[in-house]
């Protein structure tokens, strides 16, 4: 049990404070909420900003050379008491007691459990308090009996002067815990340790603080900040060669197929006429493997399929594998189950049997992350995988101005914690209760395989604070996303910024407010670190024996179940809410708005092979004329000196590098709304992508939406026609489809080839280029003749209906 008791001038002032921030970010919300006449301030408050926060938490005061890992966040400073045991205290009425200690620091009192008819109990509990909330400069520790009545319950206590306290500073071992008398009682004693200390005290995390004394129940466990570990994901390739000895209707031909379940994925073979069937199955198990691999073997009667036999192989049993060698194949025998009596099954063997090869196939990374958005590529099999290439350290600061989920007591309120994921590692921060501007500072610290990889870091709000939701329909709320490439950074630089929490709601894009996070990357060796550049992305299994689309999409779905009911079943749970948005589950599915923010970045990109064209373009029309005489000089001088296209190439490639390195990224990666196209997106497209799976609106919305996307396509649909188009013309060329075309086309390839062989190639190009960069005045703007043969010639588009 425990409370705190707060003085009315103190509630006064906390609720003015809170009323303050609550009206700040209503503010902050209204401009958050953007719309396509947003103005440039507003799109300002979605920038990256660097900040200069006091690093260096748990630092000796007065000796800044010697530090702890804890040396990317801010110092914290804590009062611990530890409350261990007590011994020999005298018995209240009846003669029995129920001790508990209550803590008196100031207006602040906190309680341990307590006892019933124990005058010995064992706490081992560690409640802190932060420093500059003290408000006494006398910390009282009173043992208590348990008692309903208004008596005094007092057994005794001990006292301590807060400024007498002695400072604790890892890696120092925790202070040794000391038995004291209590006052005023010839017997009874109270085993406690007091002392300063910052958050990097191994007690911190699992310490009683000032917001869980505002927690009853189980919702304590929920609070406090914890690490994770991913399941270690395996594939099952299941090869189903054939089956005999089948009892199948013969009556007619049969149709076989093969159906295999792991958990509640169930694949399937093709249907056969035939039980030769020669196919892959491929399945997603986690360790430890409690699950069966379960094979049926079903014909197809019209609509239905009736099952033949089944048989069932523990996974614990299968062969693991880390490269494509042959595993051998067994038979297996098909059993057929039959309900009994009593709700039992009947089990009988049957002659049939089934031939499969089995394996667990370590080579593959399995993905549960999408692949641009991955932080970790390794294989699945521990001796594949090579040693890590540095270390990533990441300081969870504060946030500020974070929007209020949800009222309390008539206000705005938020229950902030922070969930980051790299590898297989997960950790989550203690949350903050009630507070708009919450401040963890806590570190952590990934090894690093691959440069090329992204850590996740998301903030949600916390409604669990009741205990575990049985019913699952409490959620925790989504606050804000920040990603960051472990490429773009620079080795052994802190990076400190202040980065905007954006999430896109039904109403539009807002900003949730502001996390400040310190982020460094230490490298092992530069040569190692180099070298993965080389190496390629997967697995070498993924291009040995690559995966198709469909089934990469299939097992990452199954992949991301798996992982959210393991860490489900955490404690205290990582819920799926979180672990769905973490591993950006549903990210893929059709938004018009990405599809508008993808066709921006292909136009980006072919931006700059536009500008050359239209820089060409002047130049064959003479604009500037002592530009074009220079390019004329520079043509001839390429044509007769070839060995110089490269290296002018290559030098243009270094000059370009070198202007540009001044003015190159300073800053991590982060979301970009303009980017994303969440300032021009409009409601009906957001009610589009905010819309359930299959669709749940009716009516006249999805007649608009199907209207849209029928117009969306069909602009699609002719640009890919158009491509088909041309690749069907230059087919055509040889087919003989137009016979006057292709011997016309073969006549000139002869005709050609003599002159090439006749004529030196340099001139042949000189020719060429000459007559490509001639004046205007000798131009027709009448399509040449090549350009009039190619349009003639025919295409499959005759053929369509």
């Amino acid at each position: 049990m425990a409370r705190q008791n707060l003085n009315p001038d103190q509630n006064q002032n906390q609720n003015q404070n809170q009323n303050q921030n609550q009206n700040q970010r209503q503010n902050q919300t209204q401009k958050g909420n953007l719309n396509p006449n947003v103005n440039s301030n507003c799109i300002d408050e979605f920038n990256l900003k660097e900040t200069r926060p006091s690093l260096g938490g748990g630092r000796v005061p007065g000796n800044e050379r010697f530090g702890t890992a804890f040396d990317l966040v801010e110092q914290m400073h804590y009062l611990y008491v530890k409350v261990v045991k007590a011994r020999n205290l005298p018995p209240k009425r009846g003669n029995s007691i129920d001790p508990f200690v209550e803590i008196k620091l100031g207006s602040f009192i906190a309680c341990t459990k307590h006892f019933e008819k124990n005058p010995n109990p064992e706490w081992n509990q560690v409640f802190a308090f932060p420093k500059d909330q003290i408000q006494s400069l006398t910390l009282e520790l009173v043992v208590k009996h348990k008692d309903d009545t208004n008596e005094d319950n007092v057994i005794g206590g001990v006292s301590f002067d807060v400024n007498e306290l002695p400072v604790r500073v890892p890696p120092d071992s925790p202070l040794a815990a000391q038995w004291y008398r209590l006052e005023n009682r010839n017997d009874g004693e109270l085993m406690v340790a007091v002392w300063m200390g910052t958050q990097a005290d191994e007690s911190f995390p699992d310490s009683w603080h000032l917001d869980a004394l505002l927690v009853d129940g189980d919702g304590v466990m929920n609070i406090r900040s914890k690490v994770y570990l991913s399941p270690r994901l395996w594939y099952v390739r299941v090869h189903v060669i054939e089956a005999q000895e089948l009892q199948v209707n013969n009556n007619r031909q049969p149709e076989v197929l093969v159906k295999g379940a792991v958990m509640n994925m169930v694949l399937r073979t093709k249907v056969l006429p035939r039980p030769s069937w020669n196919e892959d199955l491929m399945f997603v198990v986690a360790e430890p493997f409690d699950e069966q691999l379960v094979l049926s073997v079903e014909e197809k009667l019209g609509n239905k399929e009736e099952v033949i036999g089944k048989c069932f192989i523990p996974l614990q049993n299968v062969d693991k594998r880390m490269d494509n060698s042959i595993i051998t194949s067994r038979w297996y025998n098909l059993e057929k189950h039959t309900p009994g009596e009593n709700g039992d099954v009947d089990v009988a063997v049957l002659n049939s049997k089934i031939h499969i090869r089995v394996c667990l196939d370590g080579g593959y990374h399995v993905l549960d992350e999408l692949t641009q958005y991955s932080s970790d590529f390794r294989p699945t099999h521990k001796l594949l995988r090579s040693p890590s290439i540095g270390i990533l350290e990441l300081g969870i600061l504060n946030a500020n101005g974070l929007t209020p989920m949800k009222s309390r007591n008539g206000r705005g309120a938020v229950d902030a914690y922070c969930v980051a994921k790299y590898g297989h590692k997960w950790i989550r921060t203690r949350t903050v209760i009630d507070s708009l501007n919450p401040k963890w500072n806590e570190q952590y610290t990934w090894e690093v395989f691959d440069p090329c990889t992204v850590i996740t870091i998301v903030v949600f709000d916390n409604n669990h604070l009741q205990g575990v939701d049985n019913g699952g329909g409490v959620r925790d709320s989504r606050i804000g996303k920040v990603r960051i490439r472990l490429s773009t950074l620079e080795t052994d630089r802190v990076y400190t910024h202040s980065y905007p929490l954006i999430v896109l709601h039904p109403s539009g894009v807002m900003k949730m407010g502001e996390i400040q996070l310190a982020v460094r990357f230490t490298c092992v060796s530069l040569v190692n670190l180099l070298q993965m550049y080389s190496q390629p992305l997967l697995p070498n299994m993924h291009y040995i024996h690559p995966l198709s689309i469909f089934q990469q999409d299939c097992l990452r779905h199954h992949a991301t179940q798996i992982v959210s009911m393991r860490l489900n079943r955490a404690e205290p749970p990582l819920r799926k809410e979180v672990v769905e948005y973490m591993l950006d589950v549903g990210s893929t599915m059709w938004s018009l708005r990405k599809s508008k923010a993808n066709y921006s970045r292909l136009i980006e990109v072919l931006s700059g092979l536009v500008f050359y064209c239209k820089w060409f373009n002047k130049v064959c029309n003479w604009t500037n004329p002592f530009l074009t005489v220079l390019v004329h000089v520079s043509f001839v001088f390429l044509v007769f000196n070839p060995q110089m296209i490269m290296i002018l190439m290559l030098v243009y490639f270094i000059a370009t590098g070198i202007s540009r390195y001044r003015s190159r990224p300073r800053q991590p990666p982060h979301m970009d709304i303009k980017l994303s196209h969440g300032d021009q997106v409009n409601g009906d497209e957001l009610d589009e992508e905010f819309d359930t799976f299959p669709s749940s609106r009716r009516g006249d919305m999805l007649k608009l939406r199907y209207d849209r996307l029928r117009s969306v396509g069909s602009r699609i649909q002719t640009v890919i026609g158009d491509v088909a188009t041309q690749g069907e013309r230059i087919q055509n060329l040889v087919t003989w489809r137009d016979p006057r075309a292709t011997a016309m086309f073969l006549w000139f390839c002869s005709i050609l080839a003599i002159v090439l062989y006749v004529v030196p190639v340099k001139v042949v190009v000189v020719v060429v280029g000459g007559f490509v960069l001639r004046h205007p005045s000798l131009r027709n703007r009448v399509p040449s003749v090549p350009m009039n043969f190619f349009r003639r010639l025919p295409a499959r588009t005759d053929g369509l209906l």
